[in-house]
């Protein structure tokens, strides 16, 4: 005993601060990657650049911001883009994990290729979707072209307008660019929603099924009645991270829309990216991006909050 006190007596003060240092470059990676570009998002937020320099201007940035015709018609395409977005990827990765859930034949092969897109950039997935619908030699361009299956001259999904809107200024129905940008963003982010999804129907009790099948439930009772609101937390938690997901993701309508045909597909998310290195108007891109932090801050907290509530009653 006497012999453990005096060797912790002679380490000194580095070994007491080992742990610390351990952590210690973590740390400055995170004060330069996160940290730092956050308070300097903040002051951006408040300064606008004049010929002799940064000018302090208060709140005027989010003031401007908010009188911008093109920020309204944003936030429609947001909301039209994440509705569609999260309702599609739910509702196929759903279908998909019934289907995987029935351990068919070689399941782990599927599990496999179907987890394939989400490794792939957003970018390039874009890029492929573009090149499939592209006019003249995209790989679709000859059917949707085709005065015979889309009469009376083809349809264009990339340059066709927006139909006239049924609700005043909010952009729906969508062009077909902003619904084509649906479906490949639900395509890339469909294995992890189906792998997510499936891992929860993997938790719920056979005898819960074959009990409530013995009831005279049929297939979609049980579906309806017994595994949706089992899995509810889980299907919260997925809602969730597509949100945060299509919030901020912007690689996929700069590589495969550029925000058109016209401002058709034109997030908040590509906004931030126009003010900012477009028009170098860095102030209002700046305030863009807090109230986009905002709306991250509050989805991390309701997804946090559904997982405690989860772990109690668990």
């Amino acid at each position: 005993m006497q012999q453990t006190q005096i060797r912790k007596k002679r380490r000194g003060p580095f070994h007491t601060m080992l742990p610390f240092w351990l952590i210690l470059p973590t740390v400055l990676v995170l004060l330069a990657i996160q940290v730092y570009p956050a308070f300097y998002t903040i002051w951006l937020s408040l300064h606008e650049r004049q010929p002799q320099g940064w000018e302090y201007v208060g709140f005027n940035n989010f003031v401007r911001l908010f009188g911008m015709g093109v920020f309204g018609e944003s936030v429609g395409h947001t909301i039209v883009f994440l509705v569609g977005y999260t309702s599609l990827t739910l509702v196929l990765g759903f279908i998909i994990a019934l289907l995987l859930n029935r351990k068919l034949k070689l399941s782990g092969l599927y599990v496999t290729l179907l987890f394939i897109p989400w490794i792939i950039a957003d970018i390039i997935v874009g890029i492929v979707f573009r090149l499939l619908v592209v006019p003249d030699y995209g790989l679709l361009s000859g059917i949707l072209q085709n005065p015979a299956i889309f009469p009376p001259n083809g349809i264009s999904v990339l340059t066709a307008t927006r139909p006239p809107s049924w609700f005043g200024g909010f952009p729906f129905p969508p062009a077909l660019a902003m619904i084509y940008l649906i479906m490949a963003s639900a395509w890339r982010a469909l294995p992890f929603i189906t792998l997510l999804l499936l891992a929860a129907m993997q938790t719920v009790s056979n005898e819960v099924i074959e009990s409530s099948r013995m009831d005279g439930a049929n297939g979609w009772q049980v579906v309806r009645h017994m595994m949706i609101p089992l899995m509810l937390p889980t299907l919260v938690v997925a809602l969730f991270s597509l949100t945060l997901g299509g919030m901020n993701g912007v690689g996929m309508v700069f590589s495969l829309t550029g925000g058109g045909p016209g401002s058709a597909t034109e997030v908040l998310s590509y906004l931030l990216y126009v003010l900012g290195w477009s028009q170098l108007n860095f102030g209002r891109a700046a305030a863009l991006a807090m109230l986009i932090a905002v709306v991250n801050w509050i989805l991390i907290l309701g997804t946090l909050r559904v997982t405690r509530v989860e772990e109690r009653t668990n």
